[in-house]
């Protein structure tokens, strides 16, 4: 089985030294190069391609969500997943709508910070449950966001749906009646449908084409 390779980009040399022993210390994952700063962290992502990298949110010189446009603009293939001290919904949505594949907390839990790896490797997105209802609260929606949505089958915008309310494929599967397998066949279709990238991006087109409500206060 190939290593997953991880870039880490953060300013604090610390958390970059912390995050490499974490990361290394895994049999399926490995280092490929560390970034001081945004700029330096898209110059290396382009030349050494990761699978994943993550990207502290605030950084000098460039920040990460800076940099995650510009890798967004240059069609990179390394997900990203956010790194931030700072519980900020707007880091949130602005992360997913560079394509970020994952948002974490600096704090999070070492485990979880490893997942993140593996779930956006696997080009899936990271997103708790909680982080999704509080977006959900949060924007204001945009129903006409989104013209390819009227493509989508009933079942298919059901899918996206439940998607946008965070839940995973088990769940879509049981809420659905539909077997996981029917599930990860719909999603793929979703997928293709609205030219998306992963998970996290069908998320925000949930949010923005109007399938996703604000909570009732």
């Amino acid at each position: 089985m190939n290593e997953i390779s991880v870039l880490i980009a953060d300013d604090d040399p610390h958390i970059r030294t912390s995050l490499r022993l974490l990361i290394d210390d895994e049999p399926d994952m490995a280092v490929s190069a560390v970034a001081v700063d945004g700029a330096e962290a898209v110059e290396s992502i382009l030349e050494h391609q990761p699978d994943v990298a993550l990207m502290d949110v605030r950084m000098p010189r460039m920040t990460g969500l800076e940099a995650a446009g510009i890798l967004a603009s240059r069609q990179s293939r390394t997900r990203l997943v956010m790194l931030t001290t700072f519980d900020m919904d707007d880091y949130v949505y602005q992360a997913l709508r560079q394509g970020a594949s994952g948002f974490l907390l600096k704090n999070a839990p070492l485990p979880d910070i490893l997942k993140a790896i593996r779930t956006a490797h696997e080009g899936n997105a990271l997103l708790a449950p909680e982080i999704t209802r509080r977006l959900i609260d949060r924007f204001t929606l945009r129903p006409a966001a989104h013209d390819r949505l009227s493509e989508l089958t009933v079942r298919e915008r059901e899918t996206l749906t439940l998607i946008g309310q965070g839940a995973s494929n088990n769940e879509i599967a049981a809420a659905l009646f539909l077997t996981r397998t029917t599930v990860r066949t719909y999603v793929s279709r979703i997928l293709t449908k609205l030219d998306a990238r992963d998970r996290a991006q069908l998320v925000v087109i949930a949010y923005e084409g109007g399938l996703v409500g604000p909570s009732p206060v």
